[in-house]
């Protein structure tokens, strides 16, 4: 874990946990669209919206991410997404991602 931004007390920055959103939502593209990496296309991420924080994740917990698509176009694809702690909302998030070609 994190020292991050208070002493004695570690957790996971909000930062990492909507990376790992993020990165989440990329791979969902690459199995939606049917492409790999191998193929040329990379999910760049895009964007965040109505990111909202509800309980802090510490060391010890198990952080389920989910993400379920929202919108679809031709190069971006919008995520709503959520993490939780034992059944309990730790984040919500809405991504964007946007594919670019090599």
């Amino acid at each position: 874990m994190f020292n991050g931004h208070f002493p004695d007390q570690p957790i996971l920055p909000g930062v990492l946990i909507l990376e790992a959103m993020a990165q989440l939502s990329g791979i969902l593209a690459f199995e939606t669209k049917g492409t790999r990496p191998s193929d040329g296309v990379t999910y760049l991420f895009g964007g965040v919206d109505k990111a909202r924080f509800r309980r802090p994740v510490v060391p010890g917990d198990r952080l389920d991410i989910h993400s379920k698509i929202i919108a679809d176009r031709r190069i971006m694809m919008k995520f709503e997404c959520t993490a939780h702690v034992d059944d309990k909302l730790a984040c919500s998030a809405v991504l964007t991602v946007v594919a670019q070609q090599a």
